[in-house]
C-alpha cells in the first residue's frame, strides 16, 4: 500500500458488468473487466481489485491497519529472510482474470519468472500464502471475511490468513486446503488476539502470529 487514507469514504463504487442473458460467456465477461481494470487510472492511496465478477476500488487502510499489515510482513522477512522465499506487498495477484492485492504475499524471492502474460502481478499459482488485514465496515469485511476468501480458494492458494480486530475482540484464522471446485477450505483454525497460531505448511511453516503481531484484544 502506497499511502494511509484517514479521511474519505470506506469505498468507492464497484464496477459491476452483468450477463445480458444466461447463454453469454463468463469469459467474455472476465475480459471486459480485466481491460477496464488495465485502463483505470486511481488517485494515490487508492487500489482496484477484481473480485467476484466486479472491480472494487477501495482506499488504502487505517493507521491501525496499516501497523498490524507491516508488523506481519516484517516478520515474514525476517522468517524468510536468507531463502528462496520471500514476503511482498503491493503484489497483484492474478488469476484468470481476477485481480487480489493481498496485505502480505508470500511467494519465490524472485517474482519476475512467475508474472502474467501482460507483466501486471504474480500468477497465483506462485504464491504460497496471503495475508488480509480486515478493515472496518461491512462491506470491507465481507470482502475478506466471504468473497475473497472464495476467490482465494477458488485459486488453490495453500494458506490464507485473516487478521480481523473486528470479530468478537479481535481473531487470527488460518484456512487451509483450499477445495476449489467448492470455493471454500477443509482446515480452519480460528483463534483470539493473544493465541499464538503457526502457519502449518509452506514455506512459512512455523511462523508464529502473536500477540506481537496483532496486538492486543480489542476493547
Amino acid at each position: 500500500m502506497t499511502a494511509l487514507t484517514h479521511e474519505g469514504p470506506e469505498t468507492m463504487p464497484e464496477i459491476r458488468t452483468e450477463p445480458e442473458s444466461a447463454s453469454e460467456n463468463g469469459s467474455d465477461l472476465d475480459e471486459v473487466l480485466w481491460q477496464a481494470w488495465k485502463a483505470m487510472e486511481l488517485p494515490e492511496g487508492y487500489r482496484a481489485e477484481i473480485i467476484e465478477g466486479a472491480i472494487e476500488v477501495s482506499p488504502t487502510g487505517r493507521l491501525t491497519h496499516a501497523q498490524i499489515a507491516n508488523r506481519v510482513r516484517r516478520a515474514l522477512d525476517k522468517f524468510l529472510d536468507g531463502g528462496e522465499y520471500a514476503c511482498h506487498r503491493d503484489a497483484n495477484v492474478i488469476h484468470k482474470r481476477k485481480v487480489w492485492i493481498p496485505d502480505a504475499v508470500v511467494g519465490p524471492e524472485d517474482l519476475e519468472p512467475y508474472a502474467d502474460e501482460d507483466g501486471l502481478g504474480v500468477k497465483a499459482k506462485a504464491v504460497h500464502l496471503v495475508v488480509e488485514v480486515v478493515s472496518p465496515g461491512k462491506r470491507n469485511q465481507d470482502r475478506d471475511r466471504v468473497r475473497k476468501r472464495r476467490e482465494y480458494a477458488r485459486a488453490g492458494i495453500p494458506v490464507y490468513v485473516i487478521i480481523d480486530d473486528y470479530d468478537a475482540q479481535g481473531t487470527v484464522t488460518v484456512l487451509t486446503e483450499p477445495r476449489p471446485d467448492k470455493a471454500d477450505w477443509v482446515g480452519v483454525h480460528r483463534v483470539p488476539y493473544g493465541t499464538e497460531v503457526i502457519i502449518p505448511e509452506g514455506p512459512a511453516k512455523g511462523f508464529a502470529i502473536t500477540e506481537g503481531i496483532t496486538g492486543p484484544a480489542r476493547a
